[in-house]
């Protein structure tokens, strides 16, 4: 397996420099205009722009990862989907030209993932996000809110329009399931929170270019038994990428940890990944926020849970893992 990191898509010389310093080759990024300053990625030279720059610096853009783009009017069945559509089925495009292969993608609508608590203390005072249902805030408005039959149709719309683009390129799409995984949060219904929905997704779409982003923390949080899943998923070829995070709870009450500070067994599920066939990219999932780092306000993830120190304590983790049981990481 290749060990990556999620990376902000501008160059951070504090956050790039450490990747790189621990041993980290393959990249992924959230391309979008909100983080890189430049045009949406669906435009073929910002994307570009964005891959030479993580080149020069010894990356290998590897994947992008989350909406790259406003992707509401596709999950919520708006006016203008097929205009969004068309610029996915572009972004797509531009990724085949370029050599960028995965996009890890998820079908949240209105509400990404989500915490209702982002400062839990945890070991030494490092602070970690959470999620407690009795915590939650309000209903979101009506007109965000969808039904869980009009989000399957929204999903059979999607997939049927940009999946031959995604097969002419050789682009794996990665469906992240929905974070907490529980039917509905604030009102807004959810499809991708179980085993079920995703056999449902790979049985409905029986394609080369659907596949799933096996996140073991937000599956872990469903309660079912990780091990029986990832080895029927990873036995037909349709893991594509793999999030590592543990947490303490279960999907209506629980707290991130340390990568080794969680009940989870780290050791033992990194080799029966690899056991299974995995050989894709894994990357550390949300780390707590450690000394020195800052604690900004929760939007759509990019610094709660996503400082570096925490990443780079998990990298060290897995590597060491992996070297004890003689597992390659494409790391230096």
């Amino acid at each position: 397996m290749k060990l990556s990191l999620l990376l902000p898509p501008k160059f951070d010389e504090r956050k790039w420099t450490l990747a790189r310093q621990v041993g980290i080759k393959q990249a992924i990024t959230l391309a979008s205009s909100e983080y890189s300053d430049k045009p949406p990625p669906y435009e073929y030279a910002s994307l570009k722009s964005t891959r030479d720059t993580f080149n020069e610096f010894g990356f290998e853009l590897f994947g992008l990862e989350g909406d790259q783009f406003d992707m509401d009017p596709i999950k919520l069945g708006l006016p203008n989907r097929d205009e969004c559509i068309e610029h996915f089925i572009q972004l797509l495009e531009n990724m085949g030209r370029l050599d960028i292969r995965l996009l890890c993608y998820n079908f949240m609508a209105s509400i990404g993932w989500y915490r209702t608590e982002t400062d839990l203390p945890e070991r030494g005072g490092a602070l970690v996000s959470g999620y407690k249902t009795a915590n939650e805030e309000p209903h979101v408005s009506p007109e965000k809110q969808v039904s869980t039959e009009k989000l399957w149709d929204n999903l059979s719309y999607f997939l049927k329009a940009v999946l031959p683009t995604a097969e002419k390129h050789g682009i794996q799409l990665a469906m992240h399931p929905d974070d907490p995984p529980l039917p509905s949060i604030r009102g807004v219904n959810r499809i991708m929170y179980n085993g079920e929905a995703f056999d449902r997704l790979l049985r409905d779409f029986p394609s080369e270019s659907n596949g799933i982003t096996f996140c073991h923390g937000s599956l872990k949080a469903t309660g079912e038994d990780l091990k029986l899943l990832s080895k029927k998923w990873m036995s037909q070829g349709k893991v594509f990428f793999l999030h590592f995070r543990d947490i303490k709870g279960t999907g209506d009450d629980f707290r991130e940890t340390f990568h080794d500070n969680g009940p989870t067994p780290m050791a033992e599920y990194v080799q029966h990944y690899h056991d299974c066939g995995f050989r894709g990219a894994l990357r550390p999932d949300h780390a707590p926020t450690m000394y020195g780092e800052n604690l900004n306000s929760f939007h759509g993830g990019i610094s709660i849970g996503y400082e570096i120190l925490g990443k780079v304590f998990a990298i060290g983790y897995f590597k060491g893992i992996c070297d004890a049981r003689d597992i390659p990481t494409g790391t230096d």
